[in-house]
C-alpha cells in the first residue's frame, strides 16, 4: 500500500472515519483547503476540521523547541527552579511590572466586551494577581517531584526503588484565564516543559506576562527560554494542531465544554493521554434537617463570583419547601446584592412546584418571580428578562454562565436518593455539597453521588489552592468517566512518570 499527500479536495470528496462512517466533506472545507493543510474529524463533537498548514508548522516547531528544552531540563537543579518561582513573583509584584499587564489587560477586556464575550475569567483584578504571587512562591515552597522515591520494595540482599521522574512536553490549551499561564508552570519543577495556546481574548495579557516578567525569570535563573512556549495564534486551528501533536506527554485543555471535548477527542485520536477541565456547576442538596439560617448561608457563599464550584443547580426538598424557598431566595438576593445586581432564577416545572408559586407563603414570594423583570447582565449586556422561568428537567445539566447576574438551577425533590439520582443523571458529575446535620445522611450521601468532589457546606472550596495548597491546573469532573490512579485536582507535582530501580541493599 502505497500513500500520497492530499492536494486538492474534490467537490463531492468523502471521508471514511471510525472505520464505519462516511462524512462528506462541507463546501467552506473545501474551497479553503490548501496543499500542506490536513483534515481532522474530532469524534466526540462529530465535526471535520481544517488546520492550516502554518498553524501545523506553528506547533511543530513550538514543540520542537519545548523538546529540546526538556533534554536541557535535566541538568537543571531544584535550586534553579525555585529560583525562576522567586523572580516570576517578585516581577509580578513589581508595580512597573504589573502595570504593563494591566494596560494590556484592559485592552483585551474592552476587546472582548465589544464582541460580546464573558470577561468574568478576564480581568487581571490585585485578586488575580496575589493568587499568581502565591501560587509561584506555592511551587518554590513545595518543592520537586523529581528525583522523590515513592515507594521502596525489600528483597534479599536487594531492594527495588519507584522514583518520580520527569515526564516531557506537556501542552496546555485555555480561554481568558491570564492566571492560568502562571498557575501551569508548575510543571517545570518537576523538569516538564510547557507549549501554551491561549484565546483571542487573553492573548495580549499572555504575551505581556511572558515579554515582561516570565522569560526574564526564565533566563535569570538559568533555565532554558523555549522551557515555556506561547503559540502567538488567535486561531482555533493552532489549538487542534497542537493537541494532535504524538511528541506530547500530556495535553491539559480547560475552557467551555465543548471546546475541551472537541480538543479531547482530538488528543485521544493522536494517542495523547489527556486531562480535560470543561464543563463544571456544583449542586446543593439540602437535607429535611438542615436548618433556614444555614441554607440562606451557604448559598451566598457559593455565588460570589462565576467559576467552575459555583452553585449551578439546588435541590430542596418538596416536604419542607414552605421553610426552604424563602431561605433559598434570600440567600440569592444576597449574592445579587453584593455586586450590585438581582438574580435570575429558573424553576424545573412540575405540577407541584407549580401549585407552590401560586400559593401562599413561600410559594408567594417564588411566584412574583415569575412576573417581575429585572435587568440581568450577560456578556453581550444587560438584558431585560423575568427574574424566573420555568424549565425541564433535562435541562439541569446545563452549566449558567452568568456574567454579573448570579444564575441557578432550582429543583423540589422527594429526598435526598432522589437528588442523588438527579446528580448522577443530568449533571457533569462534578461538585456535589449536601446541607444536613445527621453524619450518617452525609455518609451515605457521599457513597451515593458519583463525583470527585463531596462537600457539607458551600461549593467554592473545590479549587487546589484553597483546598490542597497546591496552585491548580484544573479541575476534571467524571463527566467522561473516572480518572487512572488520581485525583481530580491536576497540579504541577502531580505530573510526573515513574522510574523503577534495582540496587544492592
Amino acid at each position: 500500500m502505497t500513500s500520497r499527500p492530499l492536494t486538492a479536495l474534490d467537490p463531492q470528496a468523502q471521508l471514511i472515519v471510525r472505520g464505519d462512517r462516511v462524512v462528506s466533506v462541507p463546501e467552506d472545507i473545501r474551497r479553503r483547503f490548501q496543499p500542506g493543510d490536513s483534515l481532522v474529524y474530532a469524534e466526540a463533537v462529530d465535526e471535520l476540521l481544517l488546520i492550516p498548514a502554518s498553524e501545523k508548522q506553528g506547533v511543530e516547531r513550538a514543540v520542537s523547541g519545548a523538546l529540546a528544552a526538556f533534554e536541557q531540563m535535566r541538568r537543571v537543579g531544584p535550586q534553579q527552579t525555585n529560583q525562576f518561582y522567586l523572580e516570576f513573583a517578585r516581577r509580578l509584584e513589581a508595580p512597573a511590572t504589573w502595570g504593563a499587564i494591566a494596560e494590556a489587560n484592559r485592552a483585551d477586556v474592552e476587546d472582548a466586551k465589544r464582541r460580546g464575550r464573558s470577561t468574568t475569567r478576564l480581568v487581571a483584578s490585585e485578586r488575580m494577581r496575589q493568587g499568581m504571587i502565591e501560587g509561584l512562591r506555592g511551587w518554590q515552597a513545595l518543592g520537586s517531584s523529581r528525583g522523590r522515591v515513592l515507594e521502596t520494595v525489600q528483597h534479599a540482599g536487594w531492594a527495588v526503588d519507584l522514583v518520580a521522574a520527569e515526564l516531557g512536553v506537556v501542552a496546555f490549551v485555555f480561554e481568558g484565564r491570564p492566571n492560568v499561564l502562571a498557575d501551569a508552570t508548575g510543571v517545570l519543577s518537576g523538569g516538564n516543559t510547557v507549549v501554551f495556546r491561549i484565546g483571542r481574548d487573553a492573548a495580549r495579557t499572555a504575551r505581556t506576562i511572558l515579554e515582561v516578567a516570565l522569560v526574564p525569570a526564565l533566563l535569570g535563573a538559568g533555565l532554558p527560554e523555549q522551557a515555556v512556549c506561547l503559540l502567538d495564534s488567535s486561531e482555533h486551528a493552532a489549538g487542534w494542531a497542537l493537541f494532535s501533536e504524538r511528541r506530547l506527554s500530556l495535553a491539559v485543555a480547560r475552557g467551555s465544554g465543548r471546546s475541551v471535548a472537541l480538543l479531547g477527542s482530538l488528543a485521544r485520536q493522536a494517542g495523547v493521554p489527556v486531562s480535560l477541565h470543561g464543563t463544571g456547576g456544583a449542586w446543593l442538596m439540602v437535607s429535611e434537617r438542615a436548618n433556614e439560617a444555614e441554607l440562606q448561608r451557604v448559598v451566598t457563599a457559593s455565588l460570589d463570583r462565576k467559576v467552575c464550584n459555583t452553585l449551578n443547580v439546588c435541590c430542596l426538598p418538596r416536604s419542607q419547601a414552605q421553610r426552604f424557598v424563602p431561605a433559598f431566595l434570600r440567600g440569592l438576593a444576597e449574592a445579587g446584592a453584593a455586586r450590585s445586581q438581582s438574580f435570575k432564577l429558573h424553576v424545573v416545572g412540575g405540577s407541584e412546584t407549580r401549585s407552590l408559586a401560586a400559593s401562599a407563603g413561600a410559594g408567594q414570594a417564588l411566584g412574583d418571580l415569575f412576573d417581575k423583570r429585572v435587568s440581568v447582565v450577560r456578556a453581550e449586556g444587560s438584558v431585560d428578562e423575568a427574574q424566573a422561568e420555568w424549565m425541564q428537567e433535562q435541562e439541569l445539566g446545563r452549566e449558567w454562565e452568568w456574567e454579573d447576574t448570579p444564575e441557578v438551577s432550582l429543583m423540589l425533590v422527594d429526598g435526598l436518593d432522589h437528588a442523588s439520582q438527579l446528580f448522577n443523571t443530568h449533571s457533569p458529575q462534578f461538585v456535589a455539597s449536601l446541607l444536613s446535620p445527621d453524619r450518617e445522611e452525609q455518609n451515605r450521601f457521599f457513597s451515593a453521588v458519583n463525583a470527585p468532589f463531596v462537600g457539607d457546606d458551600h461549593t467554592r472550596w473545590v479549587d487546589g489552592q484553597v483546598a490542597l495548597s497546591r496552585p491548580e491546573l484544573g479541575l476534571s469532573n467524571w463527566q467522561h468517566g473516572r480518572l487512572l490512579a488520581r485525583g481530580g485536582v491536576l497540579s504541577g507535582d502531580g505530573i510526573y512518570t515513574i522510574r523503577t530501580r534495582a540496587r544492592r541493599s
